[in-house]
């Protein structure tokens, strides 16, 4: 077995730095695509469905291509570089087409792309920290990739509240300074993920993962087969996870749907049908608010790595999900702008937590020789609960919270409260740090 060097903070910081891209497209999925779905003439109801994209090809993506990295080794390109390279590829193609969409169509199906692209690359930059990292500073690893999720995601925000301010007048049916947020987004997805190829090396593959890697038949059926081998194997802790996992994000996806509408209807009483000028506005405030959490997310993300040290990634994570859950509850509710920030600091806290610290409960119950099909299967366990939003919640806003953003927001906090009270129900074997 190959022994891991003991890295330097800036060496983990540079392997990092590609996520700074990946995240910035995330960050204007979160905040953009659904804002400009609205300016393209889509009903409430109708906008879970037009995000069906990202969950879909995170579960068909993700865990084949974790599982042909596993069994990928070129010594020239490593591991998980090429994959991870033609993800940000494709995604910087997509985040400069997505301005140019004329209809509602086109905006979702550029989405596909744009999603195909970032789960391409994000997958593989999971499996990357595992392989770098020794047991002791992967809590740093997870928690880099936190920070740069935050500071990623706080310029995506960002330039939803300043380009507005420099850049009028519309483009075909969008705003102009969507152009340029969008813009930006396809500079920082290529140039992060190209830098932190250029300053960090791959762990050759030890003689006997080479001829582990040999030994594959390399078959089309291959990737799937080991997925499910994966899944029938998998530990009953990631299980847990799961369970956890479907109630925060099927939380968090009705918090970015409706977040914008959410703070049109609580501080100008509007709508994107009755006063596009006034939601407008709100869609930039919501960029200011986005951006905030995730400053608050790169602010706390380290010190999440002595909390999860101290009192167990577990209970951490419990707690961060119920700061989040109390900010959420409290938002639909705030009726001065200002002060929707102190309610999202509790996103920005739970933010932080989400992005690293269930990696810590499981890492080290998940075979060395398969960090790449698991990291996949933790990201369907992400995406399943999205898809299950998506299908579902049209129905659910339109029947049963009349198409009302603020009660949208309400429940997100609800089903993040009882996320936490399952993350305290896992009991890790193993852990990689004193509980």
């Amino acid at each position: 077995m190959n022994l891991k060097p003991h890295l330097s903070f800036w060496q983990i910081l540079n392997m990092n730095v590609g996520f700074f891209g990946i995240q910035y497209s995330f960050g204007l999925q979160q905040s953009a695509v659904n804002p400009i779905y609205d300016f393209l003439g889509a009903s409430p109801d109708e906008i879970p469905l037009l995000n069906l994209a990202g969950p879909v090809t995170g579960l068909l993506v993700q865990p084949i291509i974790g599982a042909l990295s596993d069994k990928t080794w070129h010594p020239r390109w490593g591991r998980r570089k090429p994959y991870f390279l033609i993800g940000a590829l494709l995604c910087s193609l997509a985040l400069i087409a997505f301005p140019f969409s004329s209809s509602l169509w086109m905006a979702a199906g550029l989405l596909w792309i744009l999603d195909a692209g970032n789960n391409m690359a994000m997958e593989p930059y999971r499996a990357f920290v595992a392989d770098k990292l020794n047991d002791d500073q992967r809590p740093l690893g997870f928690q880099m990739q936190s920070f740069f999720t935050g500071f990623g995601q706080t310029l995506a925000n960002l330039s939803l509240f300043i380009f507005p301010m420099i850049i009028v007048g519309k483009t075909g049916s969008l705003p102009t300074w969507v152009f340029a947020s969008f813009f930006l987004g396809a500079i920082c997805s290529v140039g992060s993920i190209w830098w932190s190829m250029r300053t960090t090396q791959e762990i050759p593959p030890s003689e006997e993962e080479m001829a582990h890697i040999h030994a594959q038949k390399g078959g089309v059926l291959e990737p799937i087969q080991e997925i499910f081998s994966a899944i029938v194997d998998m530990p009953k802790l990631l299980w847990q996870l799961a369970l956890v996992y479907l109630f925060q994000w099927y939380a968090l996806f009705c918090y970015w749907q409706n977040s914008s509408k959410s703070i049109a209807l609580s501080i100008w009483n509007a709508t994107p049908q009755s006063d596009p000028e006034a939601y407008e506005q709100a869609v930039s405030w919501t960029g200011l608010v986005n951006g905030w959490y995730n400053i608050v997310t790169f602010l706390v993300a380290f010190a999440l790595v002595g909390l999860a040290k101290k009192y167990s990634p577990r209970i951490t994570h419990a707690l961060c999900l119920t700061a989040a859950a109390i900010g959420f509850l409290f938002f639909p509710h705030i009726h001065d702008k200002s002060l929707l920030f102190f309610a999202i600091t509790g996103f920005g806290i739970g933010w932080a937590s989400m992005m690293g610290i269930p990696y810590l409960i499981v890492v080290s119950e998940i075979p060395k020789e398969r960090y790449g099909v698991y990291m996949g299967i933790i990201n369907m366990m992400i995406v399943v609960p999205m898809i299950i939003q998506n299908l579902t919640f049209g129905y659910i806003m339109k029947h049963f919270l009349h198409n009302d953003a603020r009660l949208a927001i309400t429940l997100a906090g609800i089903l993040l409260l009882c996320s936490a009270l399952l993350t305290l129900r896992m009991k890790p074997k193993t852990t990689t740090q004193s509980a």
